[in-house]
């Protein structure tokens, strides 16, 4: 176990990006990671806040990226963040420190949903660090244009499937949810409201590849009830982002959807978008090839897609 605060040697960065998990101190607070794949380092972040590392594990990716899946701060093994302050440049600085830790500042970074903001964050608070950010399936706010941007398109996907019960259960759930008429606050509740709502985070539900029971289930979470409100919002200053950006989307995707990935695409001056078709918010588990040739063409190939749709 090594600490990040001090200069990493070779020795100590050759250990750290050795494939396995491992754990250092941040702060005095245990922060763990993943290494898996070989090729340029990209630091992956995963959304909830709060969802484990694991739903977000991209096989393809590894193929040709050395992929750091990090455990934020608060989640699964990493420690809890004693004063609750989970800011979006809280989430960059430790984020930022596991970089320093492996020697690669100058990596790439793919955020998933509120990681998504973190990449935005990241780019904002260290410029010209970062050798690309992919902001896949994010955000540029939270709160209420948030919300209700979600509300709208749950609304569209129950519309999409009139005759599915799941379909209607889940927007259900999101009314449930969002009006307190259930409590969401602690792992179980959670874990049950996102079981519900999981048919609008895809492209179709009643479609997906193999292996995707397994994956459903493998879904855990921590919540910190300690955690303290963090209202963000970057539209004001995200054309100041100089860090070449991937804006990866899927087009039916409620959450974190078109409407985001366009403002993002528009206001960030060095910038590609790619929409994933028929795809919602997990296009590394509904689409992996087409996910992972976006990602490869813009680390790899470094194709200049100002504006693509992928279809399958």
């Amino acid at each position: 176990m090594k600490n990040s605060n001090a200069n990493p040697s070779d020795s100590t960065i050759i250990e750290a990006l050795t494939p396995g998990t491992h754990e250092i101190m941040v702060d005095g607070l245990h922060l763990t990671y993943h290494v898996m794949g070989s090729g340029p380092v990209c630091l992956v972040h995963p959304g909830g806040p709060g969802f484990h590392w694991n739903y977000l594990r991209m096989p393809l990716l590894e193929n040709f990226m050395t992929t750091i899946y990090l455990e934020p701060i608060g989640t699964g093994q990493s420690d809890l963040l004693p004063n609750g302050e989970y800011s979006q440049s809280n989430y960059a600085y430790f984020s930022r420190k596991v970089l320093e830790h492996v020697g690669a500042l100058n990596a790439y970074f793919l955020g998933h949903s509120h990681g998504g903001f973190v990449g935005l964050q990241y780019a904002l608070d260290y410029p010209n660090e970062l050798a690309g950010l992919i902001v896949y399936d994010g955000a540029p706010c939270s709160g209420k244009d948030l919300f209700m941007e979600a509300t709208k398109q749950m609304d569209l996907f129950a519309q999409r499937w009139p005759e599915e019960k799941e379909a209607q259960e889940a927007k259900q759930a999101w009314v449930d949810m969002t009006s307190g008429a259930i409590a969401v606050n602690d792992r179980e509740s959670f874990l049950g409201i996102i079981q519900k709502l999981l048919p609008a985070y895809l492209g179709n539900y009643w479609a997906m590849p193999l292996g995707f029971d397994e994956w459903k289930a493998s879904m855990d979470a921590t919540i910190d009830a300690n955690r303290k409100p963090a209202m963000w919002d970057v539209r004001d200053v995200m054309n100041t982002i100089q860090t070449r950006a991937l804006v990866l989307v899927g087009e039916h995707d409620f959450i974190c959807g078109t409407r985001w990935a366009d403002e993002m695409s528009a206001a960030i001056p060095e910038s590609q978008l790619v929409v994933i078709e028929q795809c919602g918010h997990m296009g590394h588990v509904e689409k992996p090839e087409l996910f992972s040739n976006a990602v490869r063409d813009f680390v790899i190939n470094k194709l200049p897609h100002e504006h693509s749709h992928l279809e399958s």
